[in-house]
Parts: structure tokens; sequence; C-alpha cells
């Protein structure tokens, strides 16, 4: 090992941490993250400070208004819209995408398709983007998202390049119609070709259910994804003057299927459906009702038949975004918890033992680079001798031979080492000076997080009583006074060079540490660690 030296890899690790963390302190000031809260946006969409062009080009959604979360599949109810407690209904119009946006029929701001590719679809924006698309009122054929070069500076092209598959968003529409999941449809005044879209605006027509989807030829040359949609909603369309909503009607006849690949149709039953079962047993039990007690009325009162749930819902992957206050400075400080971890604390991870993964404690470095606590490379060696009595079969004895004692992480013999083992003193003081500014630190931020994070509405018994402030400020006081004591009051451990054995000083103090090990009898005299003469005793005295 002398001829061949290792490189302590631990400290490498820490050396270069320091080395990271001075680097960025000396670039400059932390980024700031400007983020404001939902409860604290505006009630409309608005312009901040730092937009370059005025407009909505760089505008930011106002308030959120609806309590449902981002992937929410289905109509929003009244337990919803606590500001209405009405929910979404239709034939509800807004200004705008940014409107739209806050009331949660329509999240995304420029994209026509809500969805995510293995959960699925909630929501779409007949917008006219694609000139495929062909709008029935009641059903419509709707084109995927894709095709076209958006590469550059390019917001916006017309002019498709190259084939749409089946992925991301046009995937998500997929899943939903394998499923049959409600999507809520909402039409704007740019799409030019439809007489059903509203003259400006945009306008919730309610839901509907994808029924088939398939890949075809579009007007421009290249395969686009296609989607059949049919109205299933309990509300009637804002076109029309019924009282009711849609009943359950047969599919159209699309002539385009016939050259279309990749068709897929829902093949399980819908989890969104028409109930018919319920409406048809109610006329059956008032009728029954009805006969056995004489009563000559034959018009039965009907339960209301209705679209909904056959199925439970998906469940939500994504958080509300209105929640309450409570809710987010809980959120707030396990964030904080998690991402402001201090350079102490990082290089503490560093100087982890090897076996037991906690940090060292009276660390030994082997001449293999590797660290360990005492304690732990004792017990891994524990009544195991350094030498091995040989003898013949003729009763001559001889010469001992030598076991070999592997290091736990590697390969090398380590057994001279443990003959005479030395603790690494420089690295156990920077293990104790790094766990006492870490300790100071986090009271300091408790504190400080119980300032920052106090929410408005506190009561009067969670006011502090001013006995209490003042007994705690001279607490503070005499913990402060005994931190500032001499250095020669505190008594520090000193490992010797040789052996690790304890030695009471001139006052009678014995370490803690130390005297715990020896009840606990790991320092056996079996272990390797232990074997000394006489002569070679070494001891632990308080500075």
């Amino acid at each position: 090992m002398e001829n061949q030296p290792r490189i302590n890899s631990a400290l490498v690790v820490v050396i270069r941490t320091a080395k990271l963390s001075k680097l960025n302190e000396s670039s400059g000031p932390e980024k700031v993250e400007h983020f404001v809260h939902n409860q604290n946006r505006p009630d409309k969409a608005y312009t901040t400070e730092r937009a370059k062009r005025a407009g909505k080009a760089n505008a930011a959604s106002g308030k959120i208004f609806v309590t449902v979360p981002p992937d929410h599949f289905g109509p929003i109810l009244a337990e919803n819209d606590p500001e209405r407690n009405r929910g979404v209904l239709v034939a509800d119009w807004w200004e705008d995408r940014f409107e739209c946006r806050q009331w949660g029929a329509h999240l995304p701001l420029v994209s026509g398709i809500c969805g995510q590719s293995k959960h699925g679809a909630q929501s779409v924006v007949l917008s006219g983007g694609y000139e495929d698309d062909e709008d029935h009122g009641e059903w419509f054929l709707y084109t995927g998202s894709g095709g076209r070069d958006l590469s550059g500076n390019k917001r916006t092209n017309k002019e498709q390049s190259f084939d749409q598959k089946f992925e991301n968003y046009n995937e998500s529409l997929r899943v939903s119609c394998k499923n049959g999941y409600p999507v809520r449809v909402v039409r704007s005044h740019k799409e030019k070709r439809s007489s059903y879209a509203p003259e400006k605006g945009l306008r919730y027509d309610g839901i509907y259910r994808i029924e088939k989807c398939w890949r075809k030829v579009g007007i421009q040359g290249f395969k686009v994804c296609r989607y059949l949609f049919v109205r299933c909603d309990n509300c009637p369309a804002p076109w029309t003057s019924d009282d009711h909503g849609d009943k359950i009607r047969a599919l159209p006849a699309i002539s385009e299927l016939k050259k279309a690949i990749d068709i897929t149709e829902r093949t399980d039953n819908p989890s969104w459906d028409y109930d018919l079962e319920y409406k048809s047993w109610s006329k059956y039990a008032h009728l029954i009702l009805c006969t056995c007690f004489g009563i000559l009325f034959l018009e039965s009162k009907e339960e209301e038949e209705c679209w909904k749930w056959k199925r439970p819902p998906p469940s939500s992957k994504k958080r509300v975004i209105t929640r309450k206050p409570e809710d987010e400075v809980q959120e707030r400080r396990a964030i904080r918890k998690s991402q402001n971890t201090s350079l102490k604390e990082k290089v503490l991870k560093e100087l982890c033992c090897l076996l037991c993964g906690k940090v060292m404690i009276l660390p030994l470095t082997t001449p293999c680079g590797h660290n360990f606590c005492k304690l732990c490379l004792e017990g891994a060696f524990a009544g195991k001798a350094f030498e091995r009595e040989r003898t013949s079969l003729g009763g001559r004895s001889l010469r001992s031979q030598k076991n070999v004692m592997k290091c736990p992480s590697c390969t090398n013999d380590i057994s001279e080492f443990l003959r005479n083992p030395q603790v690494n003193r420089e690295l156990m003081e920077v293990i104790e000076g790094l766990q006492n500014k870490t300790e100071k630190e986090n009271e300091a931020s408790g504190s400080m997080e119980t300032n920052s994070d106090a929410l408005p509405g506190i009561e009067e018994n969670d006011i502090l009583n001013p006995q209490d402030e003042e007994l705690k400020r001279k607490k503070d006081d005499s913990s402060s006074l005994t931190e500032q004591e001499p250095r020669r009051v505190r008594k520090r451990t000193k490992v010797d060079a040789k052996d690790g054995l304890p030695k009471i000083d001139e006052a009678g103090e014995e370490s803690n540490k130390v005297e715990e090990t020896t009840n606990n009898g790991i320092d056996s005299p079996s272990s390797p660690l232990h074997v000394r003469s006489d002569d070679d005793s070494s001891e632990l005295a308080f500075r």
C-alpha cells in the first residue's frame, strides 16, 4: 500500500462540493422566482411588468375560480364552483382563452387538446386549425395535432409537412375513445367554416364522447388522425330549442372509413353512458304498486334519464389549482425543507460510514482509501485472529500462517492496518464541526419558518404570552453564555496514533462514547483492533 497510495474518495467529493458552492456564491445573486398564488391573482388576465410587449401576447392567467384538478374529466358541477355555486353550464361564453381557462373548461392557452397520453383527454377546442375538420353540431370529425414544422420561432404554420401519429395529444384522444371518457367541447369564433360556431369569443357546448378514431390521407396529402365525436350531454345544445338533453342516437355513416387505416373502436362498455336500466325498473316498480293498491293512476312518475358515470372516473394525477392557504403553507414548508439543503448537510452525507450508512463516529481511513466507523469495522472482524497456528501430521509444529482480512468495500488486505488502527483525527474534527454548525442553522431556520409562514387569521389563543417570551429570552441568553465559555472548559477526546482504549484524565471524567461501547461488550479482547502489548497501549485523553 505504501508503494501504491490510494485516493480518499470521500474527501475528494467533500472538497469538490465545497469548491462548487463557492463558485455558485461568487457567480452572483440567486435567481428570483416570480410566482403569484392563485388567491392573489386578479379576476382577469393581466400583463406583468416583465412583459416585453403590451397586450395578451405576454399576459398571465388570472385567478382560477373552480376547484377541479387540471386533469378533471366530465362536466364541472356546482360543488366545484365556490364563486357562483352553479358550475359551468352549456352555452357559457368567454371572451378569450384566458377566461376559458379560469373556469376550467379548457386549460391550455394555445393547444386545442387538453390531455395526457397515458391518462386520456379532458377537453378540445374547435378553432379551425385544420381544414379537414367537419362540424355537424351533434357530431363532428376532429383532426389531431402535429404534422407541421414549428421549428425556430414559428408559432403557427398551416402547411403540413409530415404524417401525424397516435402519440402525445393524439394518443390521449385515443385513450378516451377506448375507455369512453367524456370530453368537454368548446367552440371558438375562429372556426369560420362551421355554422355552429359562436359569432365571437368561445362557447362551452357540453359533453361529447369519441366513438371511433382512425388515420387517413388528408387534404394536403399527408396522413392525419381523425376522431368521431358524438354529443352526450344532459343539457340541450345551444343551437336547439329542446327542453331535454341528448338521447342515444345511431352513429353517422362516415364514408372516409373505407380508405382509413389504424381504425380504433371501443370494445368494452363506456365509462360515461346513458342510464336506461334505472328508468325501466322504476316504471315497473311503480306499476306494481298501483296494481296492488287498486289505484287507477296509469301515469307513472318516472325518474329522470341522464348521462352519468357507469364506472368510477379516472383518478386525478395533478393537484387542485385552488386550495386553502393552510394547505399551501404546508406544501411550501415541505418544498423549502427539501430544496434548501445547506452545504454542511451535503458534505455530511458524503462523510458516511460504508457499513452503517450514517455519519462516521471515530472515523478510520484504511490504506485502500475507504472510511468506516471504528465500531463498525471492529464488528466486521470480531472473533478473527491475525494468525492461524498450523501443525503437521507428525506432531511437528509449523510456522503460523497469516490470515487475510479483506476490506469490506474492496478486495485489499487490511490485516496490517488492523494491528495498529489510527483514528483520523482531522476527519473527526471536520465532522464534529459540521454537525454543530448544521444544528444551529436548523434551529435558526425553524424559527424563521414559524414567523414567515404564520397565517393572517391567528386566534387569540395562538398569541404568545409575554411571560413565556421573557422565559424564552432568558433561556436563549443562558445558552449563548454557555457557547462563549473558554475552549479549555470543553473537553474533547483525543485519540492516540496507536490504539483506541480510554483513559481517565486528571478530573476523573471519561468519554461517554467509550463507556457506551465498553458496556455493550464490543471492545472484546478477541477483536483484532485490541490486540496489543503492554508497551503499545494507547489512550483517549481530554484536552
